[in-house]
């Protein structure tokens, strides 16, 4: 088990359904560990709320309007300011070309839908811990 962080960490939950954020959003609330600090529905915003709320980790689906999960996954990697941002990609798409691509792209892990909550935040937990100053 990690070691208790310093303060809550800082969750963008990034999903083109509404249902979907909703669901991962309201697995924290009531949470003093987890704060979800922004929701988008394609990679578009979701890139332009990195830059601006700057988390602690990113949820990630794959298929979205205007910039899907693997570009923002591109961008988010290939930008010096979010290096070792955690990414945990969440998506319907569980074939193994997808996974392989996702892991080549630098995602941190990769969970299929439906996904076990219990084990989406054990990798958060896990994840943040690897990357936040104590």
């Amino acid at each position: 088990m990690p070691a208790p962080l310093p303060r809550a960490i800082r969750l963008l939950v990034v999903d083109d359904s509404a249902y979907n954020r909703r669901n991962i959003a309201e697995i924290f609330t009531g949470s003093t560990e987890v704060e979800v600090i922004g929701k988008a529905a394609d990679g578009e915003e979701a890139l332009r709320l990195v830059t601006l709320l700057k988390p602690d980790v990113v949820t990630l689906d794959l298929e979205m309007p205007r910039m899907d999960g693997f570009d923002l996954l591109r961008n988010v990697r290939h930008d010096p300011r979010w290096n070792g941002l955690p990414v945990i990609m969440i998506t319907s798409r569980i074939a193994q070309k997808h996974r392989d691509l996702a892991q080549q792209l630098g995602a941190d892990h990769y969970l299929g839908k439906p996904y076990d909550e219990e084990q989406l935040i054990a990798l958060i937990q896990e994840n943040v811990a690897k990357t936040m100053p104590a």
